[in-house]
């Protein structure tokens, strides 16, 4: 009994918990984003995150190349958000690769997550990629590239499969009074025609 009570107090004390408040490289406090604390950030100094984030657990967020996430965009569980690819190095490479400054093959790039995304769990979202606002990523899929404001993408590799508009409308229709709320935009101004390159107009 003695036992069981005390693997269930260290299970207790060591489980993965949200933490509500972060605070920004630049020193900005988001009273309202909320990370676990089984989400590992690699190089946080060039994370630049808005409030109201929600990242839950055991995901992996690599910021080394530049990350950007949106205001209220939501990362679900076992997600990896990446801003570098070294697989491609280390093949061309073999053991040259190991302390090469700038090994060939070696991929680096900032990723733009717009406000109000939703990134389904098991997720990939590979460097470079750009979602737009209100984008959804159902689980599992394999981002790479560029998607446009309310898209739902789905797939290995991921494609556009669907709107989100067209899933939240009965929504706005049975609750007019939250249309002004809806992406950080308003209902009116997210069913007109989205910009061309995703993360320009749909910033924070």
């Amino acid at each position: 009994m003695l036992k069981y009570l005390l693997l269930s107090f260290l299970r207790h004390l060591v489980r993965p918990r949200m933490v509500y408040g972060y605070r920004r490289a630049d020193g900005t406090w988001l009273a309202h984003t909320r990370i676990s604390t089984a989400t590992d950030i690699e190089n946080p100094q060039q994370l630049v995150i808005e409030d109201h984030v929600f990242i839950g657990h055991f995901n992996f967020i690599d910021a080394s190349g530049g990350l950007h996430l949106g205001e209220g965009t939501q990362v679900t569980n076992h997600v990896s958000i990446l801003s570098h690819s070294s697989h491609r190095a280390g093949r061309l490479m073999g053991r040259a690769y190991w302390g090469e400054p700038q090994p060939v093959g070696f991929v680096r790039q900032p990723t733009h997550i717009g406000p109000y995304c939703f990134l389904g769990a098991g997720s990939v979202v590979m460097p470079g990629s750009r979602l737009g606002r209100g984008v959804l990523v159902r689980a599992h899929s394999y981002v790479d590239g560029s998607f446009p404001d309310y898209a739902v993408v789905a797939g290995q590799p991921a494609v556009v499969v669907g709107d989100v508009r067209e899933l939240d409308r009965r929504w706005i229709e049975e609750h007019p009074h939250i249309a002004s709320l809806y992406c950080g935009v308003g209902w009116q101004a997210a069913l007109r025609p989205t910009p061309q390159d995703p993360g320009k107009e749909g910033d924070a």
